[in-house]
C-alpha cells in the first residue's frame, strides 16, 4: 500500500529513472519511440521532458533534493529554449504543441523557483523567458490550452520578467464563459464532458487558487467552490477498488484521472476526508501498477490497459503518458501536513444513481464497479475513434469499451455497448445524437445511424444492469445487434459462454454479462486489441431483424463484477 511521503517519492522515481539512458547529451532531447504524433520531433521531445516536470516539480517543491534530476532539467531547459543550440527546441506557429509543454515548466517556476529558475545563469534566464513569452504572440485553441497561457504569466511576472496582463485577464475571462454550472465546465467549444474537465481545467483552476487566494482572492474561492460541487459527482467516475472509469479521449493519460483529487489536496479544499482521498489515490496508482502499462524498458507504453495504438489519438506522441505525473502534485506538501499521517481510508458510502446533467450523463455506483450511462454528445471534429470513446450506451470501469478497426463487419467493428445495424456488410452505431435528454433515472437520446433510419433509445440504469427500450423507424432492411459488455477472454480469464432462446452470457473469472431479448442470443468474438483494457474480448449480444416500417425493441443487460 503507498501510504508515507517517501512511498510515493521511491513509485514516481521508480517509474521516471528508466528513462535517462534516452536523453540526449546536453539533455535537451528525449527518444523513447518511433510512433508517429502530428508535431515534430523537437516538439516531441520538449513534451516528453515538461511531463515529467509534473511531477518532479511537486517533488522538488516539497523538499526532496535529487541533484541527478535536477541537472538533466536545468541543462535540458537551457539548451532547448538556445536559439545557438544545437538541441534547440524550435520557433513557434499557431496552435504549436510546445505551448501546451510550457505549462509542467511554468508550473515549475511558480512552485519550484530555486531547482527550475535559479539554477539557471543569466543567459539562460532570458532565454526561458522569451522562449514563454512567446505563447501570447500566437493564437492558441479556445480551449483548456487557454489555461497553459494564464500559468505562463503568472510564472513570468513571479520572477519580474515581462508578461502579458491582458492575455492573463482574457484568459480568466475565457475560462469563465466555459462554465456551464454544477461544478462543470465545458472544453472551450467542444461538448466533450471528459477527462479534461477534471485533470486540465479544474487542476488549472485550483493550481491557480493555490498561487493566488490572496492576490485574487474572489477567483480563487470561486474556483474551490467549483471544485467541490464538481467532487461530489466526478467521485462517481471512480469504484471503490480506484479503477476509474475508461470514457473519452486522452486515456493513455492512465493515472492522471485521479489528479484532481490531489489538486484539491494542495488547494486545501476536503469535498472528502483526506484520507478517502488519500485512499482512491493510493487504490488508483496501485490498481494501475499491476497492469502492462510499460515496455520491457519500463517506460510508460502508448495504451490504456496495454500497449494499442488502434486507440490512440494524433496527439499521442512516446513522452505522452507521462502527463499521469500530475497525479503526484500531493509530493510538494510539507512533510508535517496531515496528508501524510492520515490513514488510507475506504470509498466514500454514494447513492447508486447520480443524474449528471451538465456532465452529459447519469452515473450508476455499483461498489466494486461504476457505470456511466452517456447520450451520445461530443464534438464533431473528433480526435481519434470518437464514437467508440463517447457515442456508447454505457461505459464501466470492470469492462472497458472496444474500438473499432473498421466499420466492415461486427468482428472488425466490435461494437459493445451498442446498437449496432448490419447494412450492406457495414456496421453503423449511434454517433452523435440529434436530439437528448437525461432525467434522474434514465437517459433518452435520438440517433440516425444510417439514411432512412431514426431510432429513439431510452435506458433506464438498475441495481443489477440496465434496460434497453429502442424504437427503430427504418426504410432498410436490415438486421441489428444489441450488444453488451466486451467481457474478457485472454488465457487468464477461463471465460465460458452460453446462449440459450434469446439470452447469451459471457463469464469469466472476475465478470458476467447477460444480455437478453426477443431475438436470437449470439456471442461475438471480437477482433484482438480492440477493448482498451483486454487484448481479447467476446461480447453477448441479441440479433434482431428489423423490417421497413416502425419496431419496438426491449433488450435488457446484467452485468457484475465479481
Amino acid at each position: 500500500m503507498l501510504n508515507s511521503k517517501q512511498d510515493f517519492i521511491d513509485c514516481m522515481l521508480k517509474m521516471a529513472d528508466p528513462l535517462i539512458p534516452y536523453f540526449s547529451e546536453k539533455k535537451a532531447r528525449l527518444h523513447l519511440g518511433d510512433t508517429g504524433v502530428y508535431y515534430n520531433k523537437a516538439a516531441v521531445s520538449m513534451e516528453g521532458i515538461s511531463r515529467l516536470l509534473w511531477g518532479f516539480v511537486p517533488l522538488f517543491a516539497g523538499g526532496h533534493r535529487n541533484e541527478k534530476w535536477q541537472e538533466i532539467f536545468k541543462s535540458a531547459l537551457t539548451e532547448g529554449t538556445n536559439p545557438e543550440s544545437e538541441e534547440f527546441w524550435g520557433t513557434f506557429s499557431d496552435k504549436d504543441q510546445k505551448f501546451v509543454e510550457m505549462a509542467a515548466i511554468s508550473y515549475g517556476i511558480l512552485f519550484a523557483r530555486e531547482s527550475v529558475w535559479d539554477v539557471l545563469d543569466e543567459k539562460a534566464q532570458d532565454n526561458l523567458a522569451d522562449y514563454l513569452y512567446a505563447i501570447n504572440e500566437y493564437t492558441l485553441p479556445e480551449c483548456n490550452w487557454v489555461l497553459f497561457a494564464v500559468l505562463v504569466n503568472l510564472a513570468l511576472k513571479s520572477v519580474g520578467r515581462k508578461y502579458s496582463a491582458e492575455k492573463l485577464e482574457k484568459y480568466l475571462d475565457l475560462t469563465e464563459s466555459f462554465y456551464s454550472g454544477d461544478g462543470w465546465y465545458r472544453d472551450g467549444d467542444s461538448n466533450q464532458k471528459d477527462y479534461y474537465i477534471s485533470f486540465a481545467i479544474h487542476f488549472y483552476c485550483l493550481i491557480y487558487a493555490k498561487l493566488m487566494e490572496n492576490e485574487d482572492a474572489r477567483r480563487s474561492e470561486l474556483f474551490k467552490e467549483r471544485a467541490m460541487i464538481f467532487a461530489k459527482q466526478f467521485i462517481y467516475w471512480f469504484d471503490s477498488t480506484g479503477e476509474a472509469l475508461p470514457f473519452g479521449r486522452s486515456l493513455t493519460y492512465r493515472f492522471s484521472q485521479v489528479s484532481f483529487f490531489s489538486a484539491c489536496v494542495i488547494a486545501g479544499i476536503e469535498p472528502f476526508t483526506l484520507g478517502q482521498m488519500k485512499g482512491l489515490i493510493a487504490r488508483h496508482i496501485e490498481n494501475w501498477l499491476t497492469r502492462d502499462i510499460f515496455d520491457r524498458n519500463g517506460i510508460l507504453t502508448i495504451g490504456y490497459g496495454y500497449p494499442n495504438l488502434i486507440m490512440a489519438e494524433a496527439y499521442n506522441a512516446p513522452g505522452s503518458p507521462y502527463w499521469a505525473f500530475k497525479t503526484f502534485a500531493f509530493l510538494m506538501l510539507p512533510d508535517e501536513h496531515p496528508f501524510w499521517s492520515a490513514e488510507a481510508e475506504p470509498f466514500p458510502e454514494l447513492a447508486p444513481l447520480s443524474s449528471q446533467p451538465f456532465g452529459d450523463k447519469l452515473m450508476y455506483h455499483y461498489g466494486n464497479h461504476a457505470a456511466a450511462y452517456p447520450v451520445g454528445i461530443f464534438s464533431p471534429q473528433g480526435h481519434g475513434q470518437s464514437v467508440a470513446k463517447y457515442g456508447k450506451f454505457v461505459y464501466d470501469t470492470c469492462f472497458g469499451f472496444n474500438v473499432a478497426k473498421s466499420s466492415y463487419n461486427v468482428f472488425e467493428n466490435s461494437p459493445d455497448s451498442m446498437l449496432a445495424f448490419e447494412v450492406d456488410g457495414d456496421c453503423h452505431v449511434r454517433r452523435i445524437s440529434l436530439e437528448t435528454n437525461i432525467s434522474e433515472k434514465e437517459t433518452w437520446s435520438k440517433w440516425n445511424p444510417y439514411p432512412g433510419i431514426i431510432v429513439e433509445t431510452t435506458i433506464v440504469p438498475d441495481e443489477n444492469g440496465h434496460t434497453r427500450y429502442h424504437k427503430v423507424t427504418s426504410e432498410v432492411e436490415c438486421y441489428a445487434y444489441d450488444t453488451g459488455f466486451a467481457v474478457a477472454c485472454r488465457d487468464e480469464d477461463m471465460a465460458e459462454q452460453k446462449t440459450d432462446g434469446g439470452t447469451a452470457t459471457v463469464e469469466n473469472v472476475f465478470s458476467v454479462c447477460t444480455v437478453s431479448g426477443s431475438g436470437e442470443a449470439v456471442v461475438l468474438d471480437n477482433s484482438p486489441n480492440t477493448n482498451v483494457l483486454y487484448r481479447k474480448t467476446k461480447m453477448p449480444a441479441v440479433k434482431y431483424f428489423i423490417p421497413r416500417g416502425k419496431t419496438n425493441i426491449v433488450t435488457r443487460v446484467d452485468a457484475r463484477k465479481k
